[in-house]
C-alpha cells in the first residue's frame, strides 16, 4: 500500500508559510528521495492576509496535486485555524501556535492537538520572523514524517546567507521543545 501525507501549514502572509512549505518539500523530495508536492495559497492582501503552504507526500508518483483533508494541519493565525479546521483527515494532528490560535470550536475527539509558543520562542532568540521555523522543528518531532537532518540540511540551503546558525537554532528549539524544561 503506497503511503500519502497531506500537510497544510496556514497563517498570514509575512510569517513564512510558504517558505515552511517549501524546506518540507525540498527535504523530503532532495534529501529523502520521496515523491512531494508544494502548492502555496496567498489571500488578496499578500503580507498579513490569508496564507497557506500544502505539501502531499508519497512513496510513489503524485497524480492529483491539491490537498483535500490534510493529516498535518500546521495552524499560525486565528483566521487560518477557522479557515482550515473544518475539513482535515480522520485522526489528524493539528499543531498550532498557542499564543496566536485559541481553539474555540473543538476537533473530533480522534485528531490530536499539540501546542507550542512558537511567537514566543522566535522573540525570546530575538527575531519574531523565525517563528516559522520554531514551528517547523515542532512539526518535524510531532509529524514524524521526515527526518531531522533532511530538514536541517533542507533549512540550511534555502534560508539567507548569514541567518544559517539563528535558523538552526529556532529549528532545534521547535524540535527538542517538548524535551525543555518549560
Amino acid at each position: 500500500m503506497v503511503k500519502r501525507h497531506e500537510i497544510r501549514f496556514a497563517g498570514f502572509g509575512g510569517q513564512g508559510i510558504v517558505l515552511a512549505g517549501y524546506v518540507v518539500g525540498k527535504a523530503v523530495s532532495i534529501y529523502e528521495k520521496k515523491h512531494a508536492i508544494f502548492t502555496q495559497s496567498y489571500g488578496p492582501e499578500a503580507r498579513g492576509g490569508a496564507c497557506s503552504a500544502d505539501i502531499i507526500i508519497s512513496d510513489d508518483k503524485i497524480y492529483f496535486p491539491k490537498v483535500q483533508e490534510p493529516n498535518v494541519l500546521v495552524l499560525m493565525s486565528e483566521e487560518a485555524y477557522h479557515t482550515y479546521s473544518k475539513k482535515i483527515a480522520d485522526s489528524a494532528i493539528v499543531i498550532i501556535d498557542e499564543d496566536l490560535v485559541k481553539i474555540t470550536n473543538g476537533f473530533p475527539k480522534n485528531v490530536t492537538i499539540y501546542s507550542i509558543p512558537a511567537s514566543k520562542i522566535a522573540e525570546d532568540l530575538g527575531r519574531k520572523i523565525i517563528a516559522n521555523i520554531v514551528m517547523l522543528g515542532y512539526f518535524t518531532a510531532k509529524s514524524n514524517l521526515i527526518n531531522y537532518e533532511a530538514v536541517k540540511s533542507s533549512i540550511l540551503s534555502s534560508v539567507p546567507k548569514g541567518t544559517e546558525e539563528l535558523n538552526i537554532t529556532a529549528f532545534d528549539k521547535g524540535y527538542f521543545y517538548d524535551k525543555m524544561e518549560k
